[in-house]
């Protein structure tokens, strides 16, 4: 049973982002700590101590890259996208700095800048480090196609990705999926050159290395990108679960947000000014990657943003015009 109301779904997105995160970095630590067992032999042994040094600095690492990208990562995500500044004052687009100073209101959000994507298939993004530094981006097609109802939903999802901190938390997932990527290269050189058991750990020094626990490592260690992938894409879905239902808490109007991502998804061409790398900001896939719309192992592999049907569905739910089974997020 899915949960029917606004707040129940916040609890329960948020709570299932936490355990996906909390996993990412355990994935992580735990690869790091096979290289010092398997690898390293745990330096410091002989001085009594056993040091997981690579772990440590697989987990630093990834943090260091989280900040570098927090710091830059904005300008770079605009850019990419060929996002120009919407000026104050101007009369085309005085109903979205409208919507947009509403949502700010209702969620106690500074302004964030607004920017147009001069792309005619609807979609929209918000970038930067956090409330205080925010950028909401949206195509030209939205603001064709969109009531200011449905506008305003819109507005209110990304706004909600501000609030949440959703870019601090996707910033560093990337970080963390290149540091996998990182061990993973290390990792393949290492076992091509005969690294893997080239030190006696203590354990080996007490009797034998435990020969099960190098096996699944390794397996662990070739798959690493399939399980980092899968987890940095489980999170973001979680996150889209969740601002949708933020969302519609600001605007207490969540079938307008439905309406919205009906719209959204009935246009059928890709939106060409979004690039790959910036796919998982959107409040829909700009590629249109079927895996999207299906569920399953396969999905949960490639796919950015949750099943749209599942999305509007639960947008109903929460305003009483559907009942039904659908897929608990």
């Amino acid at each position: 049973m899915a949960p029917r109301n606004i707040y129940e779904q916040q609890a329960a997105n948020r709570r299932n982002t936490l355990l996906v995160m909390a996993a990412f970095v355990l994935f992580v630590g735990l690869l790091g700590l096979g290289f010092d067992v398997f690898m390293l032999g745990f330096p410091g042994t002989e001085m009594g101590l056993q040091i997981p040094i690579v772990a440590i600095l697989a987990v630093g690492f990834g943090s260091i890259s989280a900040f570098w990208s927090l710091q830059s990562g904005a300008k770079s995500v605009l850019a990419s996208s060929t996002a120009v500044p919407i000026m104050a004052g101007d009369p085309r687009y005085q109903q979205l700095v409208n919507v947009v100073d509403e949502m700010s209101i209702a969620s106690g959000l500074p302004r964030p800048a607004l920017y147009l994507i001069p792309d005619p298939d609807p979609n929209a993004f918000a970038t930067g480090k956090d409330p205080g530094h925010a950028s909401i981006a949206v195509t030209q097609g939205l603001l064709d196609q969109l009531s200011r109802d449905e506008l305003q939903g819109v507005i209110a999802h990304e706004m909600s990705h501000v609030r949440n901190y959703d870019i601090r938390l996707m910033t560093v997932v990337a970080a963390l999926l290149g540091t996998v990527a990182l061990l993973w290269e290390f990792g393949l050189r290492s076992m091509r050159y005969g690294g893997v058991g080239g030190k006696k750990s203590s354990s080996d020094r007490k009797g034998g290395g435990n020969v099960i626990l190098l096996v699944v490592w390794l397996v662990v260690l070739v798959l690493a990108p399939l399980i980092s992938r899968m987890l940095a894409m489980a999170v973001s879905r979680q996150r889209e679960y969740l601002a949708d239902a933020s969302g519609a808490e600001l605007t207490r109007n969540p079938a307008a947000l439905a309406s919205a991502l009906d719209k959204i998804d009935a246009a059928i061409d890709p939106t060409r000014a979004i690039k790959k790398g910036t796919a998982h900001l959107c409040i829909v896939d700009p590629l249109g990657a079927a895996a999207n719309d299906s569920e399953g192992f396969l999905a949960d592999l490639f796919a950015t943003h949750p099943p749209m049907r599942n999305r509007i569905t639960l947008l109903k739910a929460m305003a009483y015009q559907e009942s039904g089974a659908i897929r608990q997020p």
